[in-house]
């Protein structure tokens, strides 16, 4: 059966771009008051005018930050917290939330009030629930936390950009080649907005990553021939979907479904090898100063079986290609009871490195990183963020945010359906896994069989190039 996740389209020669570590320039003549206080309702009005129109800011009488969370689960529970962790360096309030189920929004807001309550600041006017919520949050802050599933990243940041917001958002930011686009899209006017954007690959952050990263930009271990990656572990949480109807004491539509169980879609998730083994693939991109030109694998379902484990495979084995030939020899995995590793390695002419390992071994000057002080690196990339937003530096993660998740997904095109996968065309892809609209009638473009099993790639049959 064709999945419609596997087809790209042809080439409209788009290339990687090869300088993602260059810094992004601010925009000229605006305070840091400027970037702080902004009024929602004349941004909201300026703003119908297009995304080229100018940011709309007034200095106030305070440099209290106002935050807004969208998508209210564990993972955006936690970057609230770093987020208001960030207090030391000035004053800050999170005054709205927004996500698609109440129960959600409930458990967060209190497990946020028992460690922020002086910094919580959201009456129940300021509790949005619902697809469209997220509009009506962002336009009551200054610093948006996107985290919802990834799926619906790119809108999300598309909305906040258009409302003149600075955003933290969470990895992977796309799962389909459309919502890269757009989110590159919008990474280009967040620059010429002078926006501060920050995307939660946090060993960008880690001092033992950037230390190893600027050896080996130096030459450490002359130039990089050949690399590895791993995401090997076991499987994560899965929602039953009778568990879920006896909870909710009803049936549940197909939409809510496969929303309360997301990860199992690729729609809403993008299969694990771009929900997790994004970071491996971030850091082996980081090393090569670039992104693959083109890939090719192989990956199936051979442990994970059921009606409920929906349509994404429980292993991935892909080989990228750069531009200068190196490879980089890439495996996620998530299966009981074999070898589990979250790491990545490299070999060059002079030695090599065990990248996440912060060390440089056959060189002539071989070295371990040592730290004197435990650095968190998901508090770390809030700070830099803060910081970053509090003094105008620059600060734009959004491009390598993209390409990075692109490159999941060529891997993931690449595996399911067996082919080699160019870059240019995942990137070109006019496959939209998104569903026409948002309701909780509304239907995915996935859906279960006559046995109530969904749909899974066949690698050799279910992808047009």
């Amino acid at each position: 059966m064709c999945n419609a996740a596997l087809v790209c389209s042809r080439s409209l020669n788009l290339e990687p771009n090869h300088n993602m570590n260059e810094p992004n320039k601010p925009a000229g003549g605006v305070n840091r008051r400027d970037f702080l206080k902004s009024t929602s309702t004349v941004v909201g009005a300026t703003m119908l005018a297009g995304l080229s129109v100018e940011r709309v800011a007034h200095a106030a009488s305070s440099d209290q930050i106002k935050i807004a969370l969208i998508g209210c689960g564990g993972r955006g529970s936690g970057a609230a917290n770093q987020a208001l962790s960030t207090y030391s360096q000035g004053p800050l309030k999170l005054v709205a939330m927004a996500d698609a189920f109440k129960d959600r929004l409930d458990g967060s807001l209190k497990e946020l009030n028992a460690k922020h309550e002086a910094r919580i600041d959201v009456p129940p006017d300021r509790q949005f629930i619902g697809f469209d919520a997220y509009k009506s949050a962002i336009a009551l802050a200054d610093v948006v936390i996107l985290s919802t599933p990834p799926g619906f990243r790119p809108i999300h940041f598309e909305e906040a950009v258009r409302q003149g917001k600075h955003v933290f958002m969470e990895k992977p930011v796309a799962t389909d080649g459309p919502g890269v686009r757009k989110v590159l899209a919008a990474a280009e006017e967040a620059k010429k907005k002078g926006l501060k954007v920050g995307v939660g690959l946090q060993r960008h952050h880690q001092p033992g990553y950037l230390e190893t990263l600027k050896r080996l930009h130096d030459g450490a271990i002359g130039d990089i021939v050949s690399l590895r990656s791993y995401w090997n572990g076991t499987p994560p949480w899965v929602k039953f979907r009778k568990d879920l109807e006896a909870q909710y004491g009803r049936t549940l539509t197909e939409m809510e479904y496969q929303l309360r169980n997301w990860y199992y879609f690729n729609w809403i998730g993008g299969d694990h090898i771009v929900e997790q083994h994004i970071h491996n693939l971030d850091v082996i991109n980081w090393v090569k100063n670039g992104y693959p030109v083109r890939c090719h694998g192989m990956g199936g379902t051979e442990v994970r079986k059921g009606q409920d484990y929906g349509e994404i495979f429980d292993h991935h084995a892909v080989e990228f290609e750069y531009e200068d030939g190196s490879r980089n020899f890439s495996q996620c995995r998530h299966q009981v009871g074999t070898w589990s590793s979250v790491s990545e390695y490299c070999v060059g002419t002079k030695g090599s490195c065990d990248i996440s390992g912060h060390i440089i071994r056959g060189s002539s000057d071989p070295w371990r990183f040592k730290s004197e002080k435990k650095i968190d690196p998901y508090q770390q990339e809030h700070d830099d963020l803060f910081d970053a937003i509090r003094n105008n530096k620059p600060f734009n993660e959004a491009e390598n945010g993209a390409k990075s998740s692109l490159t999941a997904i060529m891997g993931r095109m690449a595996t399911y359906s067996g082919k080699v996968i160019e870059w240019k065309d995942a990137l070109n892809s006019k496959i939209n896994l998104m569903p026409d609209n948002y309701s909780w009638d509304a239907t995915p473009k996935v859906l279960p069989g006559a046995d109530g099993w969904y749909p899974h790639a066949i690698p050799g049959k279910s992808i047009t190039v």
